[in-house]
């Protein structure tokens, strides 16, 4: 398994542009094969910081599903999203490899 952790920069001002956003990506990380382990928003005060994480049985799993971004109808929506409101200023993926609790 490989999670990908995305962490955004977002416009707190956009921050319901941001959840429709995420809303989107979750719907499209299920249709296609992974896990969405949800979205990280701001809870109390003032930030500009938001995580997202979400799973695939592989890379190359991970790969096909990147495979539609850009000429998937329901990707390019999603991204637009994004694009006309402002709402993510910055973002960065990191791969990750989960270590999990055994059964005692």
């Amino acid at each position: 398994m490989i999670t990908c952790v995305v962490h955004y920069t977002i416009d707190p001002a956009q921050i319901e542009a941001f959840e429709r956003f995420a809303r989107e990506w979750m719907r499209l990380v299920a249709k296609h094969g992974g896990v969405h382990h949800g979205y990280f928003l701001p809870a109390e005060g003032a930030s500009d910081r938001a995580e997202a994480l979400f799973s695939f049985e592989s890379l190359a799993a991970y790969e096909r599903y990147r495979a539609r971004f850009g000429d998937d109808p329901e990707f390019v929506a999603a991204d637009r999203i994004r694009d006309d409101s402002g709402c993510v200023l910055r973002y960065e993926r990191t791969f990750m490899r989960p270590l999990l609790p055994t059964d005692q």
